[in-house]
């Protein structure tokens, strides 16, 4: 268990210095005075660790070199950042492709598209209240697991 977490921790810690790395390089030698700032606004399902490298970036001010002014919205499930796109609250929402599917399936003429994936699995982790040597699923027969949505139990 132990070597996963490290693994996530090193995973996020190298895709955040590349993602400043990468902007780094894009800056050039542009300055802040002489452009104006785009404003968008993005609609997030979720705050993650898996996005961390995000919030590095708008806390930097990296977004704002490249002219762009971020609004970071907490939209609290798939269902309302899809609508919030889908009304023009906000222009670009972070959320599982479900949603974009069920729009599509809905037979709707002005669905969403998925353009990215930020990431491969789902951000959830399992936790103890007590320390469990050698963890393996089998030490969750009996166990009741809370889970990360309202309502869900296993």
């Amino acid at each position: 268990m132990k070597k996963i977490i490290y693994s996530i921790i090193c995973i996020i810690i190298i895709l955040g210095i590349g993602l400043l790395f990468i902007l780094d390089l894009n800056k050039g030698d542009k300055s802040k005075d002489d452009k104006k700032l785009e404003k968008i606004r993005v609609a997030e399902v979720a705050h993650t660790v898996f996005y961390a490298p995000q919030y590095a970036a708008i806390s930097q001010g990296f977004f704002e070199e490249e002219g762009l002014d971020i609004e970071l919205i907490l939209a609290s499930g798939a269902d309302k950042v899809t609508a919030s796109v889908l009304s023009g609250d906000v222009e670009i929402g972070f959320s599982g492709s479900e949603a974009c599917i069920y729009v599509y399936n809905q037979g709707e003429k002005d669905y969403l598209k998925t353009f990215a994936q930020l990431t491969q699995k789902d951000g959830s982790f399992l936790v103890s209240r007590q320390k469990i040597d050698h963890f393996t699923l089998e030490d969750l027969k009996g166990k009741n697991v809370i889970g990360g949505r309202q309502g869900v139990r296993s």
